[in-house]
């Protein structure tokens, strides 16, 4: 099965590359195409994507405001914000607005595609010149741009789960999990989705962030 591909982007050349390159790709499908953020909500209520690639300067709705309505919603889409700008803010609002990858434009194409394959697979993915001190610093810090969440209460879930949700809060994979636990990656991946349903977060990067809110990982 496909994933299905919303492109969110106000400049027509930076759509039509990336609707090129997954064409070509078997396991991607762009369903749809918008030029800033009113656009880019519409068509994933009407058609119901499973990524969609966002900018975040456009027109009108940018694209932080177009995700937190996404997010809002009864939507499942998964989020990755594409921009050219990388500074703190823009990681801060991004993830606060809930995004589940933030990448740069100057990423190679095949990086892009991999990170839409691993934020439709409800993993969360930063790109490699956001360093994990954003997420370290996120946790804590209030946002002009939004509300700041409420903060999840983790009583609910198991010693077990715990220890989980702060190797991922580190950054661990499934797979690293598994290896550091001694246990399969089957089970590994058990223990994250209990933990998103326990804690009703999207995706990984949500879960990071309430490690860190939970003191689970220090800053």
């Amino acid at each position: 099965m496909s994933i299905r591909v919303v492109l969110a982007d106000d400049q027509p050349l930076v759509r039509t590359a990336l609707q090129m390159v997954m064409a070509e790709a078997p396991d991607l499908e762009v369903v749809g195409e918008a030029g800033n953020g009113a656009e880019a909500v519409e068509l994933t209520t009407a058609l119901e994507p499973d990524v969609v690639v966002m900018d975040i300067r456009m027109p009108g709705t940018d694209g932080i405001e177009a995700t937190r309505q996404i997010t809002a919603g009864p939507s499942k889409a998964q989020i990755v914000v594409l921009t050219t700008f990388d500074d703190d803010d823009c990681v801060y609002a991004a993830l606060r607005a809930g995004a589940s990858g933030f990448l740069v434009k100057d990423m190679g194409l095949d990086d892009i595609l991999a990170a839409v394959r691993v934020v439709a697979a409800g993993d969360g993915l930063i790109a490699p010149s956001v360093t994990r001190r954003l997420i370290k610093e996120f946790a804590g810090r209030p946002s002009s741009a939004a509300p700041t969440p409420p903060r999840r209460t983790i009583s609910g879930i198991t010693a077990r789960e715990r220890e989980v949700l702060g190797l991922v809060g580190q950054g661990l994979s499934n797979q690293e999990l598994a290896e550091h636990m001694v246990i399969s990656v089957h089970t590994a991946k058990t223990y994250v989705t209990r933990l998103l349903a326990k804690l009703d977060a999207r995706d990984r990067v949500q879960l990071v962030i309430i490690a860190y809110e939970a003191g689970l990982v220090s800053p």
